[in-house]
């Protein structure tokens, strides 16, 4: 992947992909269908370069992206490893969690996002096992304190060793003054449902606990003595592959994307993001080929340049560089382009068939949409002359926050409905964008899945898929106008209420610890007791003591 110098006052950009040959913080190795994926962070290897360093295998978000990358491989390219081992390769270490020096010097945009990546990458984690039947054991050869411990409650099963030393612990409230990355909490409460008190114990205990106590309260699974810590884990890694299923023989590997920057505008094969930074606002095009493979074999025969996969991988890139490279941009135009028809011969694939590449494709396709709508930035869909919104691509203009619809039938606008919109692409909240959408009137979205094929700009308006339809008299006013409202208006306020709205309905851990991330942690991050210069945060790691405000709020 190529980069662009920084801006003056931008973040610095950095490369989000990887690859297992490149990776600084861990070793992946793979004996048979179970794969070892051992932390091992180089203490120089900081993502910003030496300003910080990352000692006790604490992490910043170029160990995230390894571990990412690594997940994404395993799924993709060894579809034949049905457990992965998670452990340390420190003495006595598996993870200190977040870097607090790599914290304390970030902006507070880039931590909030730094937090954000992570949970999606833990998220990732659980989504192989529940998707995919890939199984991780946490085998915890040494303490795991704060995002180490995070990452062990994304795990199936997690492993301590008994040593009368390593811990698990959550120190950021009693330490730092922050949340324990908001996933942790919830994974602790409604993932490992241990009982209040004991959470509210733990979470104050900056040593952790330990021993037959942390299995007592559920806080992992087993203990081993060092003295059988090799033959636990492999008995357990064993169990773990033996339970989960099948996927397949011979994997599809996942080259780098080419994208090309040409001033503003960044070029992938099926995506293009141009930036106007003055304006705050960002276009966002994704363009389906002409022709695509009707059966699964001849998609897996195309692997990793199948259009489904490389489009969406592209579009993950995409929003992964606008959260962390452009924070002034408040806005992103969503258009859809290119052949209808090869969007619905794919979209059948991704709904019907049971070959194992395809339904990672699929999956890949669900957690790019989800990536989008955890995204604080607001989302317009403009169903315009020339796009083509049709199965898939509805679905992205159904993540977004509007839909602008040119409603001239003389104009040529395709929509249409596939397969794909009675769940194979659930939200976070566990329902469709449908179902979300006309939650108060599901005889809407029954309504909306009755009809197939494509339709018109009007019968997208009368079934209540558009925000807005205007002829084409009214429709460069009443776009721009959206646009310029949408800029006038505090970007907190908008994180807020976007958090709020975008998922309706049944809560999830999932939503919960995203709302909790755009609230909490967001309000946290800002705080005084937190960030101030007397501040936890600003504190730890000094001679200096915290000053709280003590005022609750």
């Amino acid at each position: 992947m190529s980069t662009t110098a920084a801006l003056p006052d931008a973040p610095a950009r950095f490369s989000l992909e990887t690859h297992p040959d490149r990776y600084r913080h861990w070793q992946l190795s793979i004996e048979g269908d179970v794969a070892t994926l051992r932390m091992n962070v180089d203490p120089e290897g900081g993502q910003r370069g030496d300003d910080y360093e990352l000692k006790l295998n604490s992490y910043d978000i170029g160990v995230d992206v390894e571990l990412a990358d690594a997940v994404q491989r395993l799924r993709f390219e060894h579809p034949e490893v049905r457990c992965v081992v998670l452990t340390g390769a420190l003495d006595r270490v598996f993870c200190a969690g977040a870097n607090i020096v790599m914290l304390r010097t970030s902006t507070h945009a880039f931590k909030v996002n730094f937090c954000k990546y992570t949970n999606e990458t833990r998220l990732g984690i659980e989504d192989a096992s529940a998707s995919s039947g890939l199984r991780f054991l946490a085998a915890l050869n040494g303490t795991a304190s704060g995002g180490g411990y995070e990452l062990a409650l994304a795990c199936d099963r997690i492993l301590l060793v008994d040593d009368r030393n390593s811990a698990v612990s959550f120190p950021e409230v009693p330490l730092l003054g922050v949340l324990p990355g908001t996933g942790g909490l919830t994974r602790i409460t409604d993932k490992r449902r241990i009982r209040r008190d004991r959470c509210d114990a733990f979470s104050t205990l900056a040593e952790g606990v330990k021993g037959k106590r942390a299995v007592e309260w559920n806080l992992v699974d087993a203990l081993a003595p060092l003295s059988r810590w090799d033959e636990e884990v492999g008995r357990l890694a064993r169990e773990l592959a033996d339970e989960a299923p099948a996927r397949g023989d011979r994997g599809v590997e996942l080259p780098a994307l080419e994208v090309a920057e040409e001033g503003d505008t960044l070029r992938y094969a099926h995506v293009e993001l141009t930036v106007k930074r003055d304006e705050r606002v960002a276009e966002l095009t994704i363009t389906a080929p002409e022709g695509a493979p009707a059966t699964a074999e001849d998609a897996f025969a195309q692997g990793a340049s199948w259009w489904a996969l490389r489009a969406f991988r592209e579009l993950d890139d995409a929003l992964l560089r606008l959260r962390l490279f452009e924070p002034e941009v408040g806005l992103v135009l969503v258009r859809a382009r290119g052949s209808a028809e090869s969007v619905e011969t794919t979209d059948a694939l991704l709904a019907e068939s049971d070959h194992w590449f395809v339904r990672e494709v699929r999956h890949l396709v669900k957690r790019t949409l989800k990536r989008l709508e955890v995204t604080s930035k607001s989302f317009y869909a403009v169903v315009d002359e020339g796009t083509s919104f049709v199965g898939t691509f509805l679905e992205l203009a159904l993540a977004c926050d509007r839909t602008y619809v040119l409603a001239d039938d003389a104009v040529p606008v395709e929509l249409g409905l596939t397969g794909v919109h009675d769940g194979v692409y659930p939200m976070a909240n566990g329902l469709t964008r449908l179902r979300t959408r006309f939650l108060g009137t599901p005889e809407a979205a029954d309504a909306v899945l009755a009809r197939s094929g494509r339709l018109t700009a009007t019968e997208v308006d009368e079934l209540g898929l558009a925000t807005v339809a205007a002829d084409e008299i009214d429709w460069e006013d009443e776009l721009r106008l959206a646009i310029e409202e949408r800029a006038s208006f505090s970007p907190d306020g908008l994180t807020g209420m976007e958090a709020n709205l975008r998922f309706p309905g049944p809560e999830t851990m999932e939503t919960k610890i995203f709302g909790r991330l755009s609230a909490w942690q967001n309000w946290i991050f800002q705080r005084p007791n937190a960030v101030g210069e007397r501040g936890a945060l600003q504190c730890y790691g000094t001679p200096q003591s915290p000053e709280f405000d003590v005022r609750r709020t």
